[in-house]
């Protein structure tokens, strides 16, 4: 299989250093080309035709927005990948309306980078192998991160007793740390009955997202505690 060709477009020289490291670690993808101004982005894009665009929006001549809708509005298919430090929704409302495949913020990490370079892999993959659409094909084309499409695979069929809402509370308190927790300690956190927590712990641990531990201590019975992976 080809290699999906890149052009980074990164005003900052040091950050599309790092850009270009990141990639260069990563299988299946050839940076063809690395622009500092939206006027060598546009050129860059133009003539070398590539797949995929990282695409920076803040320049001292304008915004990679504009440039993204001056693409579009000469039919460039080149897909876009935002890589920015702006957090308003606007900015992102827009990105998104511009058809944009991911929104990642600064600074950038490597895992982010991989994953969502991954999932357009993914996708370039099933749209070259489809022939007609579905209503499921069409679902399994918008772009989601792995994280979120494994979250939404263990959660599709929930257990009497298990509700989702709860289920992600129990999530977050392992997310913030790291010790080992028993089910009274959670349900605190949780606000939520010792016995409430240990079926929610209990379910994490099926799902292999928690382990569990026996502990004895010096009196009492022994002591069931969690922790990730």
């Amino acid at each position: 299989m080809e290699k999906i060709q890149v052009v980074i477009a990164e005003d900052d020289t040091k950050i599309a250093e790092i850009q270009k490291r990141f990639l260069e670690r990563i299988e299946g993808f050839e940076l063809v080309g690395v622009a500092h101004s939206l006027e060598d982005t546009e050129d860059l894009v133009e003539i070398l035709q590539p797949e995929l665009l990282l695409l920076d929006i803040q320049f001292p001549t304008g915004t990679g927005l504009e440039l993204l809708r001056k693409l579009r509005a000469r039919n460039n298919n080149v897909d876009v990948i935002l890589v920015t430090a702006a957090k308003e929704v606007n900015t992102l409302r827009e990105a998104m309306h511009g058809g944009v495949f991911d929104y990642i913020l600064k600074p950038l990490v490597f895992e982010r980078l991989q994953e969502t370079l991954e999932n357009y892999s993914k996708h370039l993959e099933k749209l070259r192998e489809m022939e007609s659409l579905l209503q499921s094909d069409v679902d399994n084309l918008l772009p989601r991160t792995s994280s979120q499409a494994s979250t939404e695979t263990k959660d599709t069929r929930l257990p009497k007793g298990i509700d989702a809402l709860t289920l992600d509370k129990v999530r977050a308190v392992f997310e913030a740390q790291s010790t080992l927790l028993n089910a009274e300690e959670v349900g605190v956190q949780i606000g939520a009955s010792r016995t409430t927590a240990r079926r929610y712990l209990e379910y994490l641990v099926s799902n292999e997202e928690l382990s569990a531990e026996v502990q004895y201590g010096t009196v009492g019975r022994p002591e069931r505690k969690y922790k990730r992976g």
